[in-house]
């Protein structure tokens, strides 16, 4: 479904200069997960793949609704591209899943989009460390004081979760690396 020009766009917005984490890398990262899942329909894979493409497509550091910026380009292009008004609405859902990274649990599909974009969570400690050194570069316009008190918060909220992967495939797969790698990134925000 993400061809020719809207292709072109994504990419390019993906690669704009403040990006350090929510890049080209993220989106791959993110559709090598889809593409891996073989338990899924080829309709749920179509729209976790479009919702993927399109989660991060607004993305300013400064402002709190990137998301909604993200589920409105995809309602406009993929309206244009001629997708179906259930598709549409389905892809809107998934992108703005994404701003809490909270489902209802009868939520299948918004389970694995929200556990694939958290799955660097569960990353090996090196690239977990790349990627909370990424946020921070990504947040640069933030006074390294308030920079630690607020990801410290957010990152105490998905500590105090039951499960941070609402998939149970993924919560068995990264839950205890990533609780690990939270609190030795909240000791470090500490320090």
């Amino acid at each position: 479904m993400i061809t020719g020009a809207v292709r072109d766009e994504l990419i390019a917005r993906y690669r704009e200069p403040h990006r350090r984490y929510h890049t080209m890398a993220h989106i791959e990262d993110c559709l090598t997960q889809v593409a891996a899942s073989t338990d899924l329909t080829p309709t749920e894979r179509e729209l976790l793949e479009a919702a993927i493409w399109f989660h991060d497509a607004i993305y300013d550091p400064t402002r709190s609704d990137n998301e909604a910026g993200s589920a409105r380009l995809a309602r406009d292009r993929l309206t244009a591209e001629g997708a179906s008004t259930s598709f549409i609405d389905e892809v809107e859902r998934l992108i703005l899943l994404t701003a809490g990274h909270s489902v209802e649990p009868d939520d299948r599909l918004g389970a694995r989009l929200v556990s694939i974009d958290l799955s660097v969570l569960g990353a090996e400690p090196e690239r977990y460390d790349a990627y909370a050194r990424a946020i921070r570069e990504e947040y640069a316009h933030v006074p390294e004081p308030a920079f630690r008190a607020g990801r410290a918060a957010v990152m105490n909220r998905f500590l105090d979760s039951p499960s941070l992967f609402p998939d149970p495939v993924w919560a068995e797969r990264h839950e205890v690396r990533a609780r690990e790698n939270i609190r030795r990134e909240i000791d470090a925000l500490a320090g």
